[in-house]
């Protein structure tokens, strides 16, 4: 038995026997067309393009199918790649003029965009590399100069083993037949691993060279939840392993029945589990699981997974939708955060060597008003079907919220002078995602109704780790005392200025860390849809004492890890059902 470490990427456990996919290399070698053959050429270029684009569009829809709308818009964007005009010119160009080969000129420029990206040593541009990479092999097995893998001619459940799987190639796995995957490469923001993990399929990443040693292996585990591969376990750890998946079942039908009763403690404290929402459709899920409201509703779904801007009435159609179904319970709308990672249908700015410290979110709304202007007039007329609320992102500065508000109030002087149905008066908050905000908050809450602490950039903006790099993956941890530090200090000023407070980060959706938030004094958490069970069942089973005991001990150690094991072990002692391990 071997056990092997990497990156956990999509949670889950997968038992099955290993299939070991080594990633041939390819190459296309030089070759000159007749000049009568160069229509023929370049309308076979079109027919693979077409082909591609329907295989991607299939992907899109089939995918946004079993893992949602923003898993399935990372197709979206490569179709976006594939029709580029620039890409076309330039392969129409060497084709007629340097008489070359469809599949030559594939090759060479799209080998020459991916080799300029990663030369710009930015992991977010690295990640973009590797679907234009996806898009060359595509187009190359569209074209017949490489033979497609035989992925699809599985007739057994396995377990993949590979060097890299692009986010085409995951999402037409076999999910009847492919289990869960490792791989040699890769890390956790990947479009491979959101892929992986909108599809539910145990995943392990970034393992390092690790094929050669796979040998004969005959039976592998997949531990998604630890970042953990296993090479012929032996009984025991086989039967340990099938234990948890059983017990994980059992669970999920009991935290289900939990659903209409409210987050409360034992001693009748009373803490608010909203949800976090990218898609209108995603509202079916929140009410579900008994979700309070949406604390975060994203809005850049609107423009990442259309080719086309979208209009005043697209805004208000999607936000209404959701406002509407939610049925008078609160819905926090969060204006555009684009920029950084995400971009919509258009470069909305030039390229910038550090982007997360760049034109996004509140900075990029303020100085594109053409953007901005028809989203809150949006937010103001759909907040007439409910209780709506409106949040800015990244706010850093006090002109940036002045700023901001003074916009909304604008807009909804013209709404009246229009006669249009509006609310002019909803509640205005803000994220705190940057240390700077936090250490402004004594002025920021004079300003505002709410505030929602954003935990993911707040954890990458303190400690000075990309998230989505790979290589520093470890030193970015929620539980960082600094983190903390700052998040008592927010508690702290909403609770003098009677400011309502909520988190919405990705560290709010694990039950032990829930725990030492609402002992800190936060009453108010919005997590994914899928997490709220765990999280409801965790707070139900504690006193208000006892949670502050908790947080009173964490907030004495001096490392993430330890904070982490710490909490571990009392989840474990007062929720013991949720350690399903």
């Amino acid at each position: 038995m071997l056990e092997l470490h990497g990156i956990p990427v999509s949670p889950g456990v997968a038992i099955g026997p290993a299939l070991v996919l080594n990633r041939e290399g390819y190459r296309i070698s030089y070759c000159q067309i007749a000049p009568d053959a160069v229509d023929e050429e370049i309308a076979r270029l079109r027919r693979a393009v077409d082909a591609l684009s329907q295989s991607l569009e299939s992907n899109r829809f089939s995918t946004a199918a079993i893992a949602g709308n923003s898993t399935g818009d990372i197709f979206a964007a490569q179709l976006q790649m594939l029709h580029d005009p620039r890409l076309h010119a330039e392969l129409q160009r060497r084709i007629r003029q340097g008489k070359q080969s469809a599949a030559y000129a594939v090759s060479q420029v799209l080998h020459r965009y991916a080799s300029d990206l990663r030369r710009l040593d930015n992991s977010l541009l690295a990640q973009r590399a590797d679907d234009i990479v996806d898009i060359e092999l595509q187009l190359l097995q569209q074209l017949g100069a490489v033979t497609r893998r035989p992925l699809t001619e599985l007739n057994e459940p396995v377990i993949l083993l590979t060097h890299n799987l692009t986010p085409s190639e995951t999402a037409n796995l076999d999910r009847r037949y492919v289990r869960g995957f490792c791989t040699e490469i890769g890390g956790p923001g990947g479009h491979m691993a959101i892929v992986a993990k909108g599809l539910e399929l145990p995943a392990v990443v970034g393992i390092g060279d690790f094929l050669e040693s796979v040998g004969g292996a005959t039976r592998v585990i997949v531990d998604g939840d630890r970042g953990v591969l296993i090479l012929d376990p032996d009984e025991e750890t086989v039967q340990r392993y099938e234990e948890g998946r059983e017990r994980r079942k059992n669970l999920a039908l009991r935290l289900a029945e939990l659903r209409d009763l409210p987050a409360i403690t034992t001693d009748g404290v009373s803490v608010s589990l909203s949800a976090n929402i990218e898609f209108p459709h995603e509202v079916a899920a929140c009410l579900e699981r008994g979700a309070a409201g949406i604390g975060l509703y994203r809005t850049e779904f609107l423009y990442l997974s259309s080719d086309e801007e979208p209009s005043e009435e697209d805004h208000y159609n999607a936000y209404r939708e959701v406002v509407e179904a939610m049925q008078g319970r609160p819905v926090v709308i969060r204006t555009l955060d684009l920029g950084a990672d995400k971009m919509g249908s258009r470069p909305l700015t030039e390229p910038e060597p550090n982007p997360f410290l760049g034109l996004r979110s509140i900075r990029l709304s303020l100085k594109t008003p053409e953007l901005f202007r028809p989203q809150l007039r949006a937010i103001l007329r759909a907040a007439v079907h409910g209780d709506v609320r409106v949040m800015f992102p990244l706010i850093t500065t006090l002109a940036e919220l002045r700023q901001a508000k003074m916009l909304v109030n604008i807009i909804a002087e013209d709404l009246a002078e229009a006669k249009i149905p509006h609310r002019a008066n909803l509640p205005i908050g803000m994220m705190v995602e940057v240390p700077a905000a936090v250490l402004m908050l004594d002025r920021f809450v004079k300003e505002v109704d709410f505030l929602s602490i954003g935990t993911n950039d707040l954890v990458q903006y303190t400690l000075a780790v990309d998230r989505s790099n790979e290589c520093v993956a470890d030193l970015y941890q929620s539980s960082d005392p600094a983190v903390l530090r700052l998040i008592k200090r927010c508690v702290e000023v909403a609770g003098e200025a009677s400011i309502p407070l909520g988190i919405c980060g990705e560290m709010s959706s694990n039950p032990a860390r829930s725990l030492l938030l609402v002992g800190m004094g936060v009453r108010s958490l919005s997590v994914p849809p899928n997490a709220l069970p765990k999280l409801k069942k965790a707070i139900r089973s504690v006193s208000i004492l006892q949670c502050q005991e908790i947080a009173a001990r964490a907030l004495t150690l001096d490392s993430a890890r330890d904070i982490d094991l710490y909490l571990l072990e009392r989840l474990s002692k007062l929720a013991p059902e949720l350690i399903v391990a």
